[in-house]
């Protein structure tokens, strides 16, 4: 399977998505064996990863793709013993919160269960590696900011419903078992390589578009929501971070920044020379049934334990998204943005 000898293996689950896609980077570049599952599908997802997978002959070759899926325990089993990693970071869920009210179960079953069914793996298989699951800031829902790792859960979707679930069972395991998981807590964390159904790359792909003449209008819902942005390849960073402290611990992974939609609305349309308000409109269908006001972490315990602090925040964040999609536009699309921080 391998031609790699001494190196750190990684599992990474959701390989193919934004997160995944900058975690490889970063775990390549500091000399990990990568394997990435991903689905099975009529089309090929692996766009954010072109750029780094290689033929698995090619002398040199530290990626490696398996076919797999998160709603099969014995698959995950299998390939725990095939791989024998020394770190597994569970990225892969149903992670759109509005579409989680139209797929409650689907949801369930892939952001809740499929954190149980890897960690059952690791436990069944007794591979000795560390596991990062990837809790988010939606499990704090209602509950008002500032929120830290103290701060208690009031989910409002099924996905912060489902996400609470993970976080506990790997806070379970790592209890019962001794397994060394830990939760990163992730707050908004936003790139170029954000799926465009997600509200910051709606924004920033339609402000290109319009800037272009390609369209004229665009519908969001709720604008009054307040969230904390921040750059995601900064945010695998203190992934990768916490898997190599001492002890497991959970982290709330935040800028500290309280902005609006409306605020990275106008971010947006302005680095573009344009007026937002001529162009936004509302749409009804794109409110959630219960919203979430208000999310703002305080990633302090991050700063103490391991130093990391965001340094791009939500204006310049939204700057960054608005140029690469202009560029694409022109044929101009560089595949990594140049902020990633193991590149500097």
């Amino acid at each position: 399977m391998s031609n790699t000898q001494g190196a750190k293996r990684a599992i990474i689950t959701g390989i193919t998505g934004q997160d995944g896609s900058y975690l490889a980077e970063l775990l390549l570049s500091k000399g990990y064996e990568v394997h990435g599952l991903i689905r099975r599908a009529s089309t090929f997802n692996t766009e954010r990863i072109d750029h780094l997978y290689k033929d698995p002959h090619e002398a040199g070759n530290r990626l490696f793709l398996h076919y797999a899926d998160i709603s099969d325990g014995s698959r995950m089993s299998a390939l725990m013993m095939q791989i024998a990693p020394d770190e597994v970071y569970h990225l892969a869920a149903q992670s759109h919160v509005r579409v989680s009210f139209d797929e409650p179960e689907y949801t369930g079953n892939t952001t809740g269960l499929g954190t149980i069914r890897l960690l059952e793996a690791m436990r069944q298989t007794q591979v000795p590696a560390r596991f990062y699951q990837a809790s988010s800031s939606e499990m704090f829902g209602a509950t008002p900011p500032p929120q830290s790792e103290s701060t208690p859960f009031y989910p409002r979707s099924p996905y912060g419903v489902a996400k609470v679930y993970a976080y506990w069972a790997a806070r379970n395991y790592r209890e019962a078992y001794g397994l060394f998981a830990v939760n990163g807590i992730l707050f908004n964390h936003e790139s170029p390589r954000r799926g465009k159904t997600f509200v910051t790359r709606k924004i920033t792909t339609a402000v290109a578009r319009i800037k272009a003449g390609l369209q004229t209008e665009l519908y969001l819902g709720n604008l009054d929501a307040r969230r904390d942005w921040g750059y995601a390849p900064e945010y695998v960073v203190a992934m990768w971070r916490m898997l190599q402290e001492d002890t497991p611990s959970d982290y709330v992974v935040s800028t500290g920044t309280d902005y609006s939609v409306e605020d990275f609305v106008r971010f947006s349309f302005e680095h573009a020379g344009l007026d937002w308000q001529q162009y936004v409109k509302t749409d009804e269908r794109y409110l959630r049934p219960t919203e979430v006001d208000s999310l703002v972490g305080d990633a302090s315990k991050a700063y103490d334990d391991f130093g990391w602090t965001a340094t791009v925040h939500p204006k310049q964040l939204a700057q960054i998204m608005v140029d690469h999609d202009l560029q694409a536009l022109d044929g101009h699309v560089v595949d990594v943005p140049e902020l990633a921080p193991w590149s500097v």
